[in-house]
């Protein structure tokens, strides 16, 4: 009777046939053949630490920690999540600071956001802050182009400084006046 061939049915649009391509099971590589590149890897989890955990020691990551318990160091963080009943005791420096329980110490971040429940007590340096209200601060607030530097150089410039300072010459502190208003012995008279 009737069928149904394929020469009067339409095509497919322009740009399908790529899609269509697109969605196909990667095959493996032939020799010479480039490759196929990997999807990009997903972020990971923050790292939580939990509130019956204490830290006496300095936390280091690129990545993002939430901290629910006490840390007794400094840490540095890509994102730094500090819980309502959080303790820190210690410099904090990351990309983004949030701060919802306690720190004892510097804070430094290009974003730091300071929520209701937070107490601070030491200075923050920061590019952008937000200070909720009912948030306990107690210290100074520095805005800097690049608060993750500062610690650095402001160690390194008063060890420069000192170096290049001239020593006083032997003949110099004689020279002062003493307590009577007259010159020491054996100092120039003027």
């Amino acid at each position: 009777m009737f069928s149904k061939s394929r020469i009067n049915e339409p095509g497919p649009k322009a740009g399908e046939a790529e899609k269509a391509k697109a969605f196909e099971a990667p095959t493996a590589p032939r020799s010479g053949d480039a490759p196929i590149p990997s999807a990009p890897r997903a972020k990971p989890p923050a790292s939580m630490l939990s509130s019956d955990l204490v830290v006496t020691g300095n936390l280091k990551t690129t990545g993002d920690i939430q901290i629910e318990g006490t840390i007794d160091g400094d840490i540095s963080a890509h994102l730094l999540t500090v819980g309502e009943n959080a303790t820190v005791r210690g410099e904090v420096v990351a990309d983004d600071v949030v701060i919802n329980g306690r720190v004892i110490g510097r804070v430094r971040g290009l974003k730091v956001r300071l929520t209701s429940t937070a107490r601070v007590e030491g200075d923050i340096i920061h590019k952008t802050i937000a200070i909720e209200s009912g948030a306990h601060f107690e210290g100074s607030v520095q805005r800097q182009d690049d608060p993750l530097n500062t610690g650095k150089r402001a160690q390194q410039a008063p060890a420069a400084g000192q170096a290049q300072q001239p020593r006083p010459q032997q003949g110099s502190a004689a020279a002062a006046p003493t307590a009577h208003g007259k010159p020491a012995e054996g100092a120039p008279k003027a």
